[in-house]
């Protein structure tokens, strides 16, 4: 009986190493996520992945509230990659802007700007990678 439960320990702890070895391995590049909170009662989420010379950016921004009109700007290394308006979705009051811009040499910060047009409240995200 004891070493059935020593096994499924050890069982567990290497499927763990398993599954948190899987997304590096597939994916193949290294990613950084950043996650805050806005002036208001918002919150941001900022996840970037290096993959084939680009990097996969996703900026999320969670009010809980449906149907708030959010203008959004995204900039690598201070140049602007994305402008637009986005507006917030059932079931979680968010919205989540995706894109992918070119990954020169070097470290690349991409920064996030998010102003609720009916509040003015604001998010702010940024994150090196």
């Amino acid at each position: 009986m004891r070493t059935l439960g020593i096994l499924a320990a050890v069982a567990a702890v290497a499927a763990a190493v398993l599954v948190a070895a899987m997304p590096a391995a597939a994916g193949g590049g290294k990613e950084v996520i950043r996650a805050g909170s806005c002036s208001g009662s918002a919150d941001w989420k900022l996840k970037l992945k290096l993959d084939d010379g680009r990097i996969e950016t996703e900026f999320e921004v969670d009010q809980n509230v449906n149907g708030q009109r959010w203008r959004v700007v995204l900039r690598r290394d201070g140049v602007r990659f994305f402008r637009g308006i986005r507006t917030t979705h059932a079931p979680s009051g968010s919205f989540t802007v995706e894109r992918r811009p070119r990954n020169p040499a070097g470290p690349d910060r991409i920064t996030a700007r998010a102003v609720n047009l009916k509040s003015g409240q604001v998010c702010r995200a940024a994150a090196t990678i």
